[in-house]
């Protein structure tokens, strides 16, 4: 039985061997569980969202889709010679099948990408934590080009929400390089 003490309130805690312990390049079940699964549930959720888009994008492939636009604006019960339905209508007409086919397989690229990662982080597959980690690094520069070209609350909302996943897997990684310097020296 190999025992780890983790200094402040968290508690004494066993792993069955000190290879699996190491080997494995996780930490114990417990411990970062929770963030992991949050994080983890939380790209799934994007990747059914991009699968979502993908798919309504095929979709929209052999229709007008400003008779769409149209027609959804009808079930909602909004006035079609509003401003924001007129907005909509010219920027439909500028959407050609290329653009959505284009769309689409971006969106299950990125959907595919959401998965591994978040298929890895339910794991607590360490690889899943750098990837995760380098992804969401490498969009930072992007997300702030994007909000200082439009400052909206999505934008800042998505920004403070990357910056607290990369916040909190880089203290994760940090804390296990901590532990197994710790183990190897003992």
């Amino acid at each position: 039985m190999l025992e780890t003490r983790i200094s402040g309130d968290e508690q004494t805690e066993s792993s069955a061997s000190p290879a699996q312990a190491q080997g494995s390049g996780r930490s114990s079940h417990s411990e970062h569980q929770r963030g992991l699964l949050l994080i983890g549930l939380f790209k799934l959720t994007k990747a059914l969202l991009s699968i979502a888009l993908g798919i309504g994008a095929l979709k929209l492939l052999h229709h007008d889709i400003a008779v769409v636009v149209l027609r959804v604006a009808d079930a909602l019960k909004i006035d079609p010679e509003s401003h924001l339905i007129g907005l909509l209508m010219m920027k439909a007409n500028l959407i050609g099948a290329t653009q959505l086919r284009h769309f689409s397989i971006l969106t299950f690229g990125y959907a595919v990408v959401c998965l591994v990662e978040g298929t890895g982080l339910m794991l607590e597959k360490r690889w899943a934590e750098y990837f995760t980690v380098t992804l969401t690094a490498m969009a930072l520069p992007l997300e702030c080009f994007e909000l200082y070209k439009e400052f909206t609350i999505l934008r800042i909302t998505l920004l403070i929400v990357n910056l607290a996943v990369l916040a909190y897997l880089i203290w994760l990684l940090r804390r296990q390089l901590r532990r197994l310097d710790a183990a190897e020296s003992s």
